[in-house]
């Protein structure tokens, strides 16, 4: 009888036990120690606009965090992309409006837009210096003894010499210390944060309200325009999606030791492509013929080009030793059928150009 006892007793916790497992992830009963909560900051928008959305996405599936939530500019847009699709297809993110821009703001106004909640894990997409916003955060990082501040800084902060080796290497690319992603890099490291930061470089995407890099092809394509592209053409640029930014920026936590040890990371597709096969591509998709119209950006400037006028590009290569980035999942190639059509729903072959800067260059030549 007592051994009968035993063996229901073993099948009675065993059954509980499996019950208790098979409940789906967000419904799980987690202790608080086991519990990771992820704090995205996110800007108005612009180049970096689309990052928390497609980093929120990305965590959502992440094992390591039970919680997000997307401290938002109140100076965003709520009508345009991708702040509307925050409810739809963030359901189970939390988002809290705050003015990120007033410099009065401070740690202590931080945590009570967040009513005392405290964070694991914190991506800074929105601050551009170690003041006002950008020193809150840091702050409120150490605050709560947070596990890893990671930042979204900007590759734009490289100053190569003329003959600096390209990619530009986060180890022997010097970095222009005045520029406020240096001076908040150098704040975080400072407080002896748990700290990484990333430095992108232009990005696009499905939800982006940022175009001008691509659309200055396409305006000039769908008009029949020629296109003033400086040098030889043959400059590579690293264009990159915002969902490989995104996985790019999560994946500090395949290895967060490593991560916080190497420190700072490049960010950009390994998919280079020239400014000559950009102008090629866009063209095969409008179904016309790209009038590509070389010129000495020397002597003439950029104009309304989007790049710079020599080689400027950075490549994922430390990410993937270190961290094991798996690479890019997406091409501009793949990628411009979407975005052309998104191109022309927005109205981009019909809106006005300025286009003073091109004839100035044009006639020039």
């Amino acid at each position: 009888k007592t051994k009968a006892m035993r063996v229901l007793a073993f099948l009675l916790f065993a059954s509980q036990a499996t019950c208790f497992t098979s409940f789906p992830r967000k419904n799980r009963l987690t202790s608080s120690l086991s519990m990771s909560a992820a704090l995205i900051v996110q800007n108005k928008g612009g180049g970096h606009g689309e990052l928390g959305f497609q980093l929120a996405k990305n965590l959502s599936s992440n094992p390591k965090i039970t919680s997000i939530t997307i401290l938002q500019d109140d100076a965003c847009k709520d009508s345009t992309e991708p702040f509307k699709s925050y409810q739809s297809d963030l359901p189970d993110v939390k988002v809290v409006k705050v003015s990120l821009g007033d410099e009065a703001i401070n740690a202590a106004s931080i945590k009570n837009a967040l009513e005392g909640q405290s964070f694991d894990y914190i991506w800074d997409n929105a601050s551009k210096g170690s003041v006002g916003a950008g020193k809150a955060i840091i702050d409120c990082a150490k605050e709560w003894n947070c596990k890893l501040l990671t930042y979204v800084s900007s590759a734009g902060c490289y100053q190569p010499a003329a003959d600096s080796a390209m990619p530009m290497s986060e180890a022997n690319t010097p970095a222009k210390e005045s520029s406020g992603q240096v001076q908040y890099e150098n704040y975080a490291t400072e407080q002896s944060l748990p700290f990484v930061s990333f430095r992108p470089q232009y990005i696009y995407g499905p939800k982006s309200n940022k175009y001008d890099y691509i659309d200055w092809y396409f305006d000039r394509i769908m008009r029949e325009l020629p296109l003033p592209i400086p040098g030889d053409g043959n400059q590579k640029v690293s264009l990159t999606n915002s969902e490989d930014v995104a996985s790019l920026l999560a994946s500090v936590l395949n290895d967060e030791a490593t991560a916080v040890k190497q420190r700072i990371f490049n960010c950009g597709t390994d998919n280079l492509i020239s400014y000559n096969e950009v102008a090629e591509l866009c063209a095969e998709i409008a179904g016309k013929k790209a009038t590509i119209h070389l010129y000495d950006g020397e002597s003439l400037g950029k104009g309304k080009f989007p790049f710079r006028l020599t080689d400027f590009y950075v490549a994922p290569d430390l990410a993937k030793e270190k961290l094991g980035w798996t690479g890019a999942k997406h091409t501009l190639k793949e990628d411009l059928p979407w975005y052309f059509e998104n191109y022309q729903a927005r109205g981009g072959d019909t809106k006005d150009l300025d286009l003073e800067k091109d004839q100035e260059i044009l006639s020039s030549c």
